[in-house]
């Protein structure tokens, strides 16, 4: 227990007897001025009055001496002071002594001072004892629009990042140093706390390094010599082995003996007849008007029949049949489930996406009966075949597809279905940007994205719970403004396009609240979003351009004719990479590639063919192409030439003797050296060196 007297703490505030008379000098010469020059009276007081004085002066030494009591008990609450005040009065001279003059106003001015400074830092010492002793911090209210506050500097006070919490409604408290304040809102599930103001530089910035090269492969640099090589890049020789050996076993079930084996070059004309009528723009149009005699093109006739082609389209298969429903029942996509993997494989070896890829839905029109038939009432054509889709946001490159096969039978919808596609089409990617739309965009993703190394940019559902409910009003807000919230590592913005309407959106990628300076002042995160949002879409509409997709009743085909679409379409992007100068002056490029791709994939079938069909026009046409064949063949033989055998090895690789019956499956790794078939042993000619000149 600790006794002070009033002595002791009259010696604390007056430690010797000149500050002490100082004190009372200034004392006295204060209230001369109010209570005396005001009222135009004496300088001489009456006794009365010097008695109230002195009363109102102990009564203000009580008062600081209780003030200092307290704040004695909270810097020490375990101890307990009793103080002793004995009442002991001014000395009379001491008190009543008034100066006159210019130094009096300015000692009673001194004074003034010197009590504002007293109670200023007793009142910021409460101030600051009150914010230790704070459990949680206060809520922060901004006083101006979001958009127009300055990015925090390093000085700046920020908030650590630590776990979710309900934030108060109300509490305005001032951030230090830029005179600027900071609100927190919480979202609707109470999970994430946005704050008015950007925080730290997030660790995203590291995410934006790229480390493969954007553009075609070493794979399709090295394998491109002229427009066909470029499209049997997406559909090699491992594929039309796998449709051929499915087509010829249909073949032979529906016409037994009469069904004539179909190889490669007759597939590749089949394919180049599909991608002519697309360049003729006959999508939907019947077979029987590309084959007319007045209205067709010639060329049509002069590759094949109707007939033959009506045969094809009937017969041609991507499985076999036999073990089918036992595949169904695992995979819904089972009857073309091998030629769509290995063709989708392909997609990412052979070209490098630039640094923003664009992740969304395309569909494909079909209504007839599929187990896994969408309805999108958005889309155009409505029914059809939906296909996530990631493409290369400047090119459009289709880099990666995934077909929706519907929820399991029996089984409970997909949740999160969003999250698991862009996770699963965004495999292989480091340091891109993903922009996608709002059935994708969630903070989550968001946060798994960065741990791969990955921004994300995307408008979000309002009805989103990871959205703080402030951020979606848009009543009273004026139009073309925006406001922004922020995570560590996520921003959010809310831009009111017109009145009455907003639209938000999310982003990994941006740090700060940038706007551009135009009439429209739309922040960055929209400008962005509007420059890369459109990769799947602007590759569907090209797709659909010159669509090679005929009427059908087989969804299977369906999914082959858009592998045909998407093919045709990554062999421009990557002749036009690697051939920047080819058709320089044309408008019209792609067009003139796909007419170039299709006479090419035609033409072997044409210079063999036998039978001249019955049109002057695709007589002519098959002449013509056969005698420039002729020649060609003539100019070869009457060049001077070595001994050489009428086979020669061309590589390693074995395939079936064109020659032979399916059914012998005899394997060979030599070709004819003038029309580089297949043929074994049995069937060569061997010839001397006179001969073979």
């Amino acid at each position: 227990m600790c006794e002070r007297t009033m002595a002791e703490y009259e010696e604390e505030l007056c430690p010797t007897k000149e500050e002490k008379a100082r004190q009372h000098q200034l004392l006295d010469t204060y209230y001369r001025k109010h209570h005396q020059i005001g009222l135009h009276t004496d300088v001489h007081q009456h006794p009365h009055v010097k008695e109230e004085e002195e009363e109102m002066w102990i009564t203000q030494e009580k008062e600081s001496l209780r003030k200092q009591e307290e704040a004695d008990l909270t810097q020490f609450p375990l101890t307990v002071v009793s103080v002793k005040i004995e009442d002991k009065p001014p000395e009379s001279s001491q008190l009543h002594h008034s100066p006159k003059g210019e130094d009096s106003e300015e000692e009673v001015s001194e004074f003034e001072d010197h009590i504002s400074a007293n109670s200023e830092s007793v009142s910021d010492s409460e101030e600051d004892d009150e914010i230790e002793h704070q459990p949680f911090p206060k809520q922060r209210r901004v006083t101006g629009p979001c958009h127009q506050q300055p990015a925090p500097g390093p000085s700046s006070k920020q908030p650590a990042p630590g776990p979710s919490r309900q934030q108060p409604a109300s509490g305005p408290e001032q951030a230090s140093q830029h005179g600027a304040s900071e609100e927190i809102w919480m979202s609707k599930n109470s999970e994430i706390e946005w704050s008015s103001r950007p925080r730290k530089e997030p660790p995203r910035m590291a995410a934006t390094v790229i480390r493969m090269q954007p553009g075609p492969t070493w794979v399709a640099v090295t394998h491109t010599q002229d427009i066909k090589s470029s499209f049997e890049l997406f559909i090699p020789d491992s594929i039309q082995e796998i449709i051929l050996d499915c087509t010829n076993s249909e073949g032979r079930r529906v016409f037994g003996e009469r069904w004539k084996e179909m190889d490669q070059i007759q597939l590749q004309a089949y394919f180049g007849v599909l991608i002519l009528a697309g360049v003729f723009r006959s999508k939907g149009e019947p077979a029987e008007s590309l084959w007319d005699a007045e209205t067709g093109r010639e060329i049509f006739r002069a590759t094949m029949s109707l007939e033959n082609f009506h045969i094809i389209s009937r017969i041609i298969r991507f499985d076999h049949r036999d073990d089918r429903p036992a595949r169904r029942q695992r995979d819904k996509l089972a009857a073309i489930r091998t030629v769509w993997d290995k063709w989708v494989h392909r997609l990412s070896l052979l070209y490098n996406p630039g640094p923003n890829v664009t992740i969304d839905k395309q569909l494909i029109p079909f209504r007839g009966r599929c187990p896994f038939r969408q309805y999108i009432p958005s889309k155009p054509a409505k029914y059809g075949i939906k296909i996530w889709a990631a493409c290369d946001a400047t090119s459009s490159y289709a880099w990666n597809l995934q077909v929706y096969t519907g929820k399991p039978d029996g089984g409970a919808p997909e949740k999160n279905q969003g999250m698991r596609v862009v996770l699963d089409m965004s495999q292989g990617l480091s340091g891109h940007n993903i922009t996608c739309d709002n059935f994708f965009t969630s903070h989550k993703l968001g946060q798994e994205l960065l741990k791969r190394k990955l921004t994300m940019v995307g408008t979000i559902r309002k009805n989103s719970s990871e959205l703080p409910p402030q951020l979606l009003t848009s009543k009273n807000r004026p139009v073309k403004s925006s406001k922004f919230v922020y995570t560590a590592d996520t921003s959010l913005v809310s831009y009111v396009p017109k009145k009455g309407k907003n639209m938000v959106l999310m982003s990994t990628r941006h740090g700060d609240g940038r706007i551009c300076d135009q009439e429209h002042h739309k922040p960055e995160i929209i400008l962005d979003y509007n420059a890369t949002k459109g990769g799947v879409d602007n590759m569907d509409k090209l797709v659909m351009a010159y669509s090679c997709k005929q009427r059908t009743l087989r969804w299977p085909l369906v999914i082959f004719f858009d592998m045909l679409d998407i093919s045709a379409y990554n062999a421009f992007v990557i002749w036009m990479a690697l051939n920047p100068e080819w058709k320089r002056v044309k408008l019209q490029k792609r067009r003139l590639f796909l007419e170039d791709l299709g006479k090419a994939l035609v033409r072997p079938q044409i210079e063999r063919r036998k039978h001249i069909p019955g049109t002057p026009a695709s007589a002519a046409m098959v002449r013509r192409i056969q005698e420039e064949n002729a020649g060609a063949l003539a100019t070869q033989a009457t060049k001077p030439q070595s001994a050489e055998p009428e086979v020669v090895n061309t590589s390693n690789k074995k395939k079936r003797c064109e020659v032979c019956r399916p059914k012998v499956d005899r394997k060979t790794q030599y070709t004819c050296i003038k029309c580089r078939k297949y043929i074994c042993n049995t069937h060569t000619v061997k010839l001397c060196p006179s001969c073979v000149v």
